[in-house]
């Protein structure tokens, strides 16, 4: 058993393997051999000690897990030893065995693979919590989705589209605009044309966007708020430009829109039922095939560095998942 660990806040060439003694199941936890890892923006932060949630060193990243159950600690009743599962942790993924909180783990599809599994957990929830509980996407509304061909922005076209929702997308190459197009979106939009906010209003007939999903911050949000409908929506989801914007509230008032903000762990502690229902309704919608999250890239866990780099380029698709 081993795990990929940072003593220091270097970034992602920081990471070290480090060997694990034996470890059991404590009282309420579920312990998994860990078969996939998915990758995150936020991983590579927290190695920098940029992120919110900030462990005390040494600390492994990781929060997405998908496995099977070796252990279950003394009150655990939800789950058995054999169990193919999933777990969301804030932190300590990046490993081939974890013990995670029950609250934290999830059951796995029949037909699902490790891989996807891993793929789905996050990013699905993000969206299908932010547009769902937090934004309120009806069916037949436009919902924009900037970074549309990364993680979490793939998910939120794919759940847009399957609560019927019409679905426009932004990403900045014609390979990543026609993987948007083929996930479901009904129209594409280079973010890099300087007349993306006017190709928002035709599309809209003027209206704009009634839900804006936007995971970029920076100039993408301030533009974002030129092509907000009236009582429509902007989803806060990151700042992966690294630029935290700021709003103007007299603008907000004169056109009459929401701005709504996702910590999406924040649930765990909070109102986990929440993520209890969005994931049951995540698993109908892939048993479905409404919904199919994408690996683009498999790294062995052992070459973390390698993935997150790769994820840091902003050159990948989908998830880069890591296999220990």
């Amino acid at each position: 058993m081993y795990r990929m660990v940072v003593r220091e806040l270097a970034g992602p060439g920081s990471l070290q393997r480090e060997e694990l003694g034996e470890f059991h199941a404590k009282p309420g936890q579920v312990l998994i051999d860990v078969r996939a890892i998915g990758c995150n923006f936020f991983d590579i932060l927290i190695t920098q000690g940029k992120y919110q949630v900030r462990p005390d060193l040494p600390f492994s990243p990781g929060a997405e897990v998908a496995g099977t159950v070796l252990e279950v600690g003394a009150g655990v009743e939800r789950f058995s030893v054999g169990d193919r599962v999933s777990a969301l942790l804030e932190f300590g993924g990046f490993a081939s065995t974890v013990a995670a909180p029950q609250e934290r783990v999830f059951p796995m599809p029949a037909q699902m693979s490790f891989e996807e599994a891993a793929a789905l957990g996050l990013v699905y929830q993000t969206s299908h919590v932010g547009l769902v509980h937090r934004a309120s996407l009806r069916e037949g509304e436009t919902l924009l989705v900037h970074a549309a061909a990364g993680g979490v922005g793939l998910a939120a076209v794919q759940i847009g589209v399957a609560l019927g929702a019409r679905v426009i997308g932004t990403a900045g190459s014609t390979d990543k605009l026609d993987l948007v197009r083929q996930n479901g979106a009904d129209e594409v939009i280079n973010y890099r044309d300087e007349d993306w906010v006017q190709q928002v209003k035709r599309l809209t007939n003027g209206r704009g966007a009634d839900v804006i999903y936007d995971p970029v911050g920076g100039e993408i949000f301030d533009l974002s708020t030129k092509c907000i409908a009236f009582e429509g929506r902007i989803l806060v989801i990151g700042f992966a430009s690294g630029k935290i914007p700021s709003a103007k509230m007299n603008h907000l008032l004169v056109k009459n829109y929401s701005l709504i903000g996702l910590h999406w762990g924040l649930y765990f502690e909070k109102d986990p039922k929440v993520l209890r229902d969005a994931q049951d309704a995540i698993s109908k919608l892939y048993a479905e095939g409404k919904i199919s999250p994408l690996v683009s890239e498999t790294y062995p866990l052992v070459d973390a560095k390698s993935a997150l780099d790769a994820l840091a380029s902003r050159k990948t698709t989908g998830k880069v998942v890591l296999i220990p």
